[in-house]
C-alpha cells in the first residue's frame, strides 16, 4: 500500500482505536465485577498495575519516539494493545487481568506523545490542533457505532466483544505499518547514534523545557491531579451502579444494555461539546482554551458528587452524561494545550512526562480510593475522588492568567 495523507491516518487511528476501544469498554468492567468476579479492591488494583505499568514505560519509550521512529512507536503501541485484550478476554481470570494491564500499559506508552508530536511533525504545530478536535469527533462517531455492536456481542457472550476488539487493534497496527508516513521527522544515523546518551540528552532537553517554562510546569501539575481523582472513578462507577441501584426495565432485554445506553448518551453530548469548541475556534487562543477547561472541570467535580450520591437511578445518569461529557470534551483541549507549549525533538518526551505524571497519580490515588469503597462504601470513594479533583481548579486559574500575560 501506499503512505497515506497524514491527517488522514491520524483521524482513521483515532476512530479506529476509539470504535475498538468502545467495543471493548462498554462490557469490560461488568465482565471484570461478574464474570472474573473482582472486588471493589481489585478492580482498583487492575487499574494501580496499568497505571504502575505506564510509569515504568512512560519516559522510556517517548524518547525512543523521539530517537528512532515515532511511526514505529505507534504501531508496536497498537499491536501490544491487541494482543493484552486477547488474552483478557480469553482468560477470564485475575492473573489474566493483571497481564492485560502490563500489555495494555507498555502498548499505551508506545502511542503516547508519540502519535500527537507524529502529527505535529508531519503538518506543522497550528494545524495541529483543529486536527487533534476533528480526530476527537471522529472518535466519538466511532465509538457511538460500536455501542450497539458492542452490546449484541456480550447478549452472546460477554468477552466476546472483548476478543474481537483485540483482533482488530491487531489489524490496525499492521494497517499504520503499510500505509502510515513519516517525512517529517528524521531519526538519528545510525552511525551517529550512541543509543543511550542519546536517550539521556533527549530527556534532558525535556527537562530542560519543563524547568524553563514556568505555564508547561501547571499544565504537567494538572495532568497529576487528573490523576489522583481518575482511578477511582473509572474503576468504582460500574460497581456503583450494579450494588446501589435497580437498573429500570427497558424493553425486556438485559441490564448490560444500559450499559450501552448509559455510553451512547454520553457520546452524543461530547460530539456536540467538541463540534462548538471546533467551530469557535478554541484552541487558537490560549486565554480561551483554559476559560473552556475549567469550566468543563467544575462541572465534572459537581457531576461526580450527585453521581456518588444521588438518590435514584434517572439522578445518577444524568451526572454520569455530564461528566463523561466534559471529560471527553477536555482530552482534544489538554493535547492542544500541551502542544502550544512544548518544541522540537522532545516534544514527545514531554508529552510523555505529563502522562507519567498521570499515573503517578492514578498509583497514589487508586488504592486509596479503592480502599474507601471496600470499608466505607462506593459513594464514599466516589466523593473522595471529587475532593482529590478539586486542586485543578485554582492550577487552572493560574494557567489561565499566564495565558492571558502571553497573549497581552
Amino acid at each position: 500500500m501506499r503512505r497515506l495523507d497524514p491527517t488522514r491516518i491520524f483521524l482513521i487511528l483515532r476512530g479506529g482505536s476509539a470504535f475498538f476501544h468502545t467495543l471493548i469498554f462498554t462490557v469490560n468492567l461488568v465482565y471484570q465485577a461478574e464474570t472474573v468476579a473482582l472486588s471493589p479492591l481489585q478492580l482498583v488494583l487492575v487499574g494501580t498495575t496499568l497505571e504502575m505499568s505506564a510509569f515504568l514505560f512512560e519516559a522510556p519509550t517517548g524518547i525512543l519516539a523521539d530517537v528512532y521512529s515515532r511511526r514505529l512507536s505507534v504501531i508496536i503501541g497498537v499491536a501490544l494493545m491487541g494482543i493484552g485484550f486477547v488474552i483478557e478476554g480469553s482468560f477470564p481470570f485475575f492473573a489474566a487481568v493483571l497481564l492485560n494491564q502490563v500489555l495494555w500499559g507498555l502498548g499505551y506508552t508506545f502511542t503516547s506523545g508519540a502519535t500527537e508530536a507524529w502529527l505535529a511533525d508531519e503538518i506543522g504545530e497550528e494545524a495541529a490542533g483543529p486536527v487533534f478536535l476533528r480526530g476527537s469527533q471522529v472518535g466519538q462517531i466511532a465509538s457511538l457505532l460500536a455501542i450497539p455492536l458492542s452490546v449484541a456481542l456480550a447478549t452472546i457472550a460477554i468477552q466476546l466483544p472483548i476478543v474481537l476488539g483485540g483482533l482488530l487493534f491487531l489489524g490496525l497496527a499492521l494497517f499504520l505499518w503499510l500505509s502510515m508516513p513519516e517525512t517529517g521527522f528524521t531519526p538519528t544515523p545510525d552511525d551517529e547514534r550512541t543509543s543511550w546518551r542519546q536517550m539521556v540528552e533527549t530527556a534532558q532537553a525535556g527537562v530542560q523545557m519543563v524547568r524553563s517554562r514556568p505555564l508547561l510546569r501547571v499544565i504537567l501539575a494538572v495532568s497529576l491531579v487528573v490523576g489522583l481523582y481518575s482511578e477511582g472513578y473509572d474503576r468504582l462507577w460500574t460497581p456503583h451502579l450494579l450494588d446501589n441501584f435497580t437498573f429500570p426495565i427497558l424493553f425486556g432485554l438485559q441490564p448490560i444494555v444500559w450499559f450501552g445506553v448509559i455510553r451512547a448518551g454520553s457520546t452524543l453530548f461530547s460530539i456536540a461539546a467538541t463540534e462548538i469548541a471546533r467551530r469557535k475556534r478554541i484552541t487558537e487562543s490560549g486565554g480561551r482554551l483554559v476559560s473552556l477547561m475549567m469550566l468543563l472541570d467544575g462541572a465534572m467535580v459537581f457531576a461526580l458528587l450527585a453521581l456518588a450520591w444521588a438518590g435514584n437511578f434517572w439522578v445518577a445518569l444524568i451526572a454520569l452524561w455530564v461528566f463523561s461529557t466534559a471529560r471527553s470534551s477536555l482530552e482534544p483541549l489538554d493535547s492542544a494545550w500541551i502542544v502550544r507549549h512544548t518544541s522540537g525533538s522532545a516534544r514527545a518526551t514531554a508529552i510523555s512526562f505529563s502522562s507519567q505524571l498521570n499515573a503517578i497519580g492514578q498509583v497514589v490515588g487508586g488504592p486509596a480510593v479503592g480502599w474507601i469503597g471496600t470499608v466505607v462504601s462506593l459513594p464514599a470513594a466516589l466523593t473522595a475522588s471529587a475532593l482529590l479533583m478539586s486542586p485543578i481548579l485554582p492550577l487552572l486559574l493560574r494557567g489561565k492568567r499566564m495565558e492571558r500575560e502571553r497573549e497581552s
